[in-house]
C-alpha cells in the first residue's frame, strides 16, 4: 500500500485459507482499512441524464431501473457442486482465470461508484467462493464507504466463514447470505463434491451471526436429491433465528446438467413447509417471494424463476471477475468493462457505456424459457456469480 491507496500486490487472487485479513495486517504493517482512498480519477455527476432515464437513474427497454449490482471477485471455489461448476469439466487441469486478468480492487471500487451515480444501492460479492479472495475485508471497507450504496452483502458456501466473519463484518459488510444445501453430512459432502464437512459450514454460518450479520440461507432444491430435506433446514433456521430461501433448479449455463423433472416449484416446497409450519404471505422482496411463520418464529423465502418468472421487475446487473458486465443470469454474452477501464476512460465515458448498455437492455429469458431459447449458449453460474 503506497499513500493510502492499494497497489496491484495489496490484493491479488489467492486460496488464502489461513483467516489473516488486512484488520490483522492494520495492526502489524499500517494497512489500516480506514485510510482507504475514497478519491476517483473525476467526479462522477450527482446525476446522470441518459436519454431514457430519469433524474440521476437509468432504465432499460422495459422501463426496470438499475438498482442491485452482483460482483464476482474471483472464478475459483473448493466445491464442485454440479449444477454450479461439476468437476468434470472443472477438474485439476482446469485453467483458473489467471491474477493479472482479475480487475482489482481499485478498479472494482471504481466501477462501484459508476453503477452508484446510476442508481445502484445494493451490491453483492460473489464468486466462485469469494472468501478465497485474499485480503477481501479491504474491498468490503472500500465498497461500504461509497455515497449511495446503502446494502452490502456475501454469498459464500461458508467453509471458510468462521476465520473471516469477525473481519468482514468490521469492514462494513452488512450481511452474509450462505449456500447450504443439506444438513445430512453425507448428502452435504456429495452436492458439494468435497471433503468439506457441512459442521464446518455450520460453524462458520454460527461465526456470522457473533459477528453480528444477518443470515440468510440458500437452498436449491432438486427433486428426488435433497428435497426430503428441506424440513430440517426450516426447523434449523427457525432454530438460529436464519431466514432460509428455497430457489428453483434452474437452467444456468450448459454443464450443469439441468432438466425440468428435477425443479421443485416453489408453490410445491411452501405447501410441505406451510403443511407442518404454517406461513402468512409478506410480500415480495426483490427475487424472493416472503413468507413468514404464522407462530411469529420467523420468515422464509421462496425465489420461482422456473415456475413463476420475475423478469418484469429485475433490476439486476452482474460484473464478473474479469470486469464484463452481464445484464441477465441467462445472457449468452457480457461488456468487457475492464478493457475500457484499461484504456484510460474518464469516469463519465464510463457513464456512458454502463449506462448505455442498461438502456438497451430487453432481457427476459425466464419468461421465455424454451421459446428459440433451447441450445443457446450461456455463460456459467461460476463465472457469473450467481
Amino acid at each position: 500500500m503506497t499513500g493510502g491507496v492499494l497497489t496491484a500486490g495489496d490484493n491479488a487472487e489467492d486460496a488464502d485459507v489461513t483467516g489473516i485479513t488486512c484488520a490483522n495486517r492494520a495492526r502489524n504493517h499500517g494497512c489500516a482499512l480506514a485510510q482507504i482512498s475514497q478519491q476517483s480519477p473525476e467526479p462522477i455527476p450527482a446525476t446522470y441524464a441518459h436519454p431514457m432515464a430519469a433524474p440521476g437513474a437509468v432504465r432499460d427497454q422495459l422501463s426496470r431501473g438499475l438498482r442491485d449490482l452482483r460482483i464476482s471477485v474471483t472464478d475459483r471455489c473448493n466445491f464442485r457442486c454440479p449444477y454450479c461448476m461439476p468437476r468434470e469439466l472443472f477438474g485439476a487441469d482446469h485453467a483458473f482465470l489467471p491474477r493479472a486478468e482479475l480487475l482489482s480492487f481499485e478498479e472494482v471500487a471504481r466501477l462501484v461508484r459508476v453503477f452508484a451515480a446510476l442508481g445502484v444501492t445494493k451490491i453483492r460479492l460473489t464468486g466462485g467462493e469469494p472468501l478465497l479472495r485474499r485480503d477481501l475485508a479491504v474491498l468490503v471497507a472500500e465498497i461500504a464507504a461509497i455515497p449511495g450504496i446503502s446494502d452490502l452483502a456475501l454469498t459464500t458456501n461458508g467453509s471458510l466463514l468462521s476465520a473471516q466473519a469477525e473481519a468482514l463484518a468490521a469492514a462494513g459488510l452488512r450481511r452474509i447470505t450462505v449456500s447450504l444445501d443439506s444438513l445430512d453430512p453425507k448428502l452435504f459432502q456429495e452436492l458439494a463434491d468435497s471433503r468439506v464437512s457441512v459442521q464446518t459450514v455450520l460453524e462458520g454460518i454460527a461465526a456470522a451471526s457473533a459477528a453480528g450479520l444477518p443470515v440468510k440461507l440458500n437452498t436449491v432444491l432438486r427433486k428426488g436429491v435433497n428435497d426430503d430435506g428441506l424440513l430440517d433446514l426450516v426447523d434449523y433456521a427457525r432454530a438460529h433465528g436464519h431466514t432460509l430461501r428455497v430457489i428453483e433448479y434452474m437452467d444456468v449455463g450448459r454443464t450443469n446438467g439441468w432438466v425440468l423433472d428435477q425443479v421443485v416449484p416453489s408453490a410445491q416446497a411452501r405447501a410441505r413447509v406451510a403443511a407442518v409450519h404454517p406461513l402468512e404471505p409478506i410480500g415480495d422482496e426483490g427475487t424472493a417471494e416472503r413468507w413468514r411463520f404464522a407462530d411469529g418464529v420467523g420468515e422464509m423465502g421462496f425465489v420461482s424463476s422456473v415456475s413463476k418468472p420475475f423478469c418484469g421487475t429485475c433490476t439486476r446487473a452482474r460484473l464478473t471477475a474479469v470486469g464484463e458486465l452481464f445484464t441477465c443470469l441467462f445472457a449468452t454474452s457480457g461488456t468487457d468493462l475492464r478493457a475500457v477501464l484499461r484504456s484510460g476512460a474518464t469516469d463519465v465515458e464510463l457513464l456512458d457505456v454502463v449506462g448505455g448498455r442498461w438502456a438497451s437492455r430487453d432481457d427476459r429469458y425466464s419468461e421465455l424459457r424454451g421459446l428459440g431459447t433451447v441450445g443457446v449458449a450461456r455463460a456459467e453460474m461460476s463465472y457469473l456469480g450467481g
